[in-house]
């Protein structure tokens, strides 16, 4: 009898224990956490993920440190975000080249490797020719292309970057082959719009934020914008369906993502969390200071972003002779 009032007792104390460790649990997160960012500190996706860990540190209650993971054109940042743990203490900034990368042979990796949380930001493309440029229009550009095959000399980014990818899609959704002009690689749009000043190519491809310094002193002008709408600061270049009329809608976007089988409250958590940031005012005035473009989409939405984002750099990398 004392044998089974004793095991009995036993029991309960285990069950105790297992209830109260069960309890004694906090509620995520209970430690720092890690923002990896794919790119350079310094830089515009760097300035992002660094303001929005600032303020994210004030919901959460915990240290969100930035840690910057390069090397591998983006592939060492994106795959270390992909291969964390599925916890929560670490989350990533991904940006448009996880859609650029495995179509070229640098990686396996996709955007279905993560969970999405949300999206934050897109700086669409632009064209840009020289002040003096006999080009008014983007369609007298390309009209001159269609005559001129590989005689009309263009940069903004490598073979195959976001921008040249921004500019195939286009050219290739008016009839004109995205192989007809010559494009000269580029480590930068800043390389690429001080030689277009310059007069050493007929135009370029990037962001208006990037060409904001040589539009305002009168040395380059717009002639297209990659967007529905229409840039704030620039309203009188028109968007693509307005030059077009193509809905070709393309440039660099920045979101946050964990990697894949994040439990969904912490999703959930994150994806609050990040879309209070993106509504408030202290986030609207950093991101017009930088001229960056503001866009949100929950975990849902920027799923469906970056499906048809890849499958449309796919079609634009093959145009081109780059996808393998």
């Amino acid at each position: 009898m004392f044998r089974h009032v004793r095991n009995f007792a036993l029991a309960l104390l285990a069950a105790a224990s297992l209830l109260g460790a069960g309890t004694a649990q906090g509620a995520f997160p209970e430690r720092p956490i890690t923002l990896i960012v794919p790119w350079a500190a310094g830089g515009g996706t760097d300035a992002v993920a660094r303001q929005i860990a600032h303020m994210l540190e004030r919901d959460l209650k915990q240290p969100v440190n930035v840690v910057n993971r390069t090397g591998g054109s983006g592939v060492v940042g994106h795959q270390a975000i992909a291969t964390a743990a599925p916890d929560g203490y670490t989350f990533g900034l991904i940006t448009l080249e996880i859609n650029l990368m495995h179509w070229v042979g640098l990686t396996d990796l996709t955007w279905e490797k993560y969970t999405p949380i949300a999206l934050v930001n897109q700086d669409p493309a632009a064209i840009h020719v020289k002040a003096d440029s006999p080009f008014k229009t983007v369609k007298e550009l390309f009209a001159h292309i269609k005559a001129n095959p590989n005689k009309v000399v263009a940069s903004g980014t490598g073979q195959g970057g976001s921008w040249h990818v921004a500019l195939a899609g286009l050219m290739q959704a008016d009839g004109v082959s995205p192989g007809s002009i010559r494009w000269v690689p580029s480590t930068g749009a800043a390389t690429a719009l001080t030689d277009l000043a310059a007069g050493g190519i007929d135009f370029a491809a990037c962001s208006m934020p990037e060409a904001e310094a040589l539009i305002k002193a009168g040395r380059i002008r717009s002639l297209v914008f990659f967007s529905p709408n229409r840039a704030p600061n620039f309203p009188d270049v028109p968007t693509t369906e307005e030059a077009t009329g193509h809905k070709w809608h393309k440039g660099v976007w920045r979101g946050f993502a964990a990697p894949k089988g994040l439990p969904k409250e912490i999703a959930t958590q994150y994806e609050t969390a990040i879309k209070k940031i993106w509504d408030s005012a202290e986030f609207k005035e950093f991101m017009n200071r930088r001229g960056f473009d503001m866009i949100y989409l929950d975990s849902a939405g920027f799923a469906e972003f970056m499906k048809a984002d890849n499958e449309d750099n796919g079609k634009a990398l093959k145009s081109l002779g780059l996808a393998k």
